[in-house]
């Protein structure tokens, strides 16, 4: 967990300098983030699955996966990285404006994990909801906190990406069953102070409803036909068309990535590191073959998380800002695309 020195609030939604109005900018004051204690390696899927260590490790770079207690539910994995990004802002829950939570797969479906989350923090009587766009989650999250603070409407929004994958998974299915693990990401997005040159400099998000079918959970809504109801348990897992959703993961990444960081002046030449969603390694590596960046500034923690969808960015800001991959000031690309399709960038000097 990594933060900065508690903000001071102040009055006023702007400055005036020389006549001029400045637009208030978001920054991302501190990060945490929790993974479950239990790890599933790939030599543990091998066992009941027909796949190998090195299968799956050429395919995906995933080695190993965290998976939650059979006690533990999504929000009890988003308080604890919650906690751990307050106590690095040195920050109570009671400042809070807002929490926002990104996740698909919330203690129950309704009401949303956000106010469970809410109430286990002890947090004010502050706007607290969910945002569901699967592994861009967190990105929309982050783009809503920063629009609020941009807006004057909030001066400290708390937005978490969790998920609780493991029980949404078909564990006979190999296309799903190696890629996906549990975990929890915290940041804590406050407005900067005047002249700092930190802060979220550009975001993009966007949807494309053709390609809803290509990553979906069939069973569980009004569309869901009676006769089925209860009737296929499968039909409530995670279902996939693995090469749809990898060239749009691809191309809607490449494309974000671009837009985000032309919508801020700059050129990817301008970034300092990158923090993709950590779907695939192999959507990493054409993703940075796509922007001409080695993969080395690629910061990635797949390999011991597995994909943990909306939860997988701000895991990667945490885990890279406590070992020294990431520093404050440098300027970090993320972008992602999940279920909907959903997909989305956003461009910060930390």
């Amino acid at each position: 967990m990594r933060g900065l020195r508690p903000l001071q609030r102040s009055q006023g939604r702007g400055r005036q300098d020389a006549g001029l109005t400045t637009t208030p900018r978001s920054l991302i004051a501190a990060t945490g983030s929790y993974l479950p204690e239990r790890v599933v390696t790939n030599d543990d899927l091998a066992a009941f699955l027909d796949t190998s260590d090195a299968w799956i490790r050429d395919r995906t770079g995933i080695g190993a996966r965290h998976v939650a207690a059979d006690d533990e539910v999504t929000s009890d994995l988003a308080a604890a990285a919650s906690r751990r990004a307050l106590e690095a802002a040195g920050v109570s829950a009671a400042s809070l404006d807002m929490i926002v939570t990104a996740t698909v797969t919330p203690d129950s479906p309704m009401p949303a994990c956000a106010v469970r989350l809410q109430h286990k923090l002890g947090a004010g009587k502050v706007p607290a909801f969910d945002v569901s766009a699967a592994c861009a989650g967190f990105l929309f999250g982050l783009t809503i906190a920063d629009q609020f603070i941009r807006a004057g409407g909030a001066r400290r929004v708390l937005v978490v990406g969790v998920e609780l994958l493991s029980r949404i998974i078909d564990w006979s299915d190999r296309t799903t069953a190696v890629l996906f693990g549990d975990g929890a990401g915290a940041v804590l997005v406050e407005r900067a102070e005047p002249g700092d040159p930190r802060g979220i400099e550009a975001c993009r998000i966007h949807s494309d409803g053709s390609l809803a079918a290509a990553l979906e959970i069939p069973a569980g809504g009004s569309a869901e036909p009676a006769t089925e109801r209860g009737l296929a348990a499968r039909r409530n897992k995670v279902h996939m068309l693995g090469q749809d959703v990898f060239r749009a993961a691809v191309r809607g990444m490449t494309d974000v990535g671009q837009e985000v960081v032309a919508a801020a002046g700059l050129t990817l030449n301008d970034v300092d590191r990158f923090v993709p969603h950590q779907a695939n390694l192999r959507i990493l590596q054409a993703l940075a073959e796509r922007w001409a960046v080695p993969l080395e500034r690629f910061v990635l923690v797949l390999d011991e998380t597995g994909n943990t969808s909306s939860a997988s960015i701000p895991i990667a800001l945490d885990r890279g800002l406590s070992d020294g991959r990431l520093c404050r000031g440098q300027r970090v690309l993320m972008s992602a695309l999940g279920a909907g399709v959903s997909y989305g960038g956003v461009l910060a000097r930390l």
